[in-house]
């Protein structure tokens, strides 16, 4: 239903946007989407924005994608596969978040530990 009533609200979109000179000097994607929010053309039009807003923010997604499958090479590679998926999780997880965990105090993170029960 979504594609259908997309196909559509595209074709009087551009329709729409021939008829006015409002979109001819826009520089890029970026310009395109704050000009729709301007005008109120994104209610008016709200598959039109989302499919806008969603190739605004493939490049984001596809580069933290590519950093987690580079970080896992990296971790994979040198523990080998004698780690179960969990393990790898935790290893993936502290080396992708690594500005994270290198915020928090050592001190803070041996005492956690150290509070811990013994199994």
């Amino acid at each position: 239903m979504d594609l259908l009533a997309l196909d559509n609200q595209l074709e009087t979109y551009i329709i729409d946007m021939r008829s006015t000179n409002e979109f001819s000097e826009l520089k890029g994607i970026s310009d395109f989407a704050e000009k729709m929010v301007k005008i109120k053309k994104d209610l008016v039009y709200p598959l039109v924005y989302l499919l806008v807003t969603l190739a605004l923010i493939l490049p984001v997604v596809t580069t933290t994608v590519d950093r987690t499958f580079f970080a896992m090479k990296i971790v994979k590679n040198g523990l080998r596969n004698r780690m179960r998926d969990e393990w790898m999780n935790d290893c993936l997880v502290t080396y992708i978040q690594k500005d994270i965990f290198n915020s928090i105090d050592d001190e803070t993170i041996i005492q956690r530990f150290q509070n811990m029960k013994t199994r």
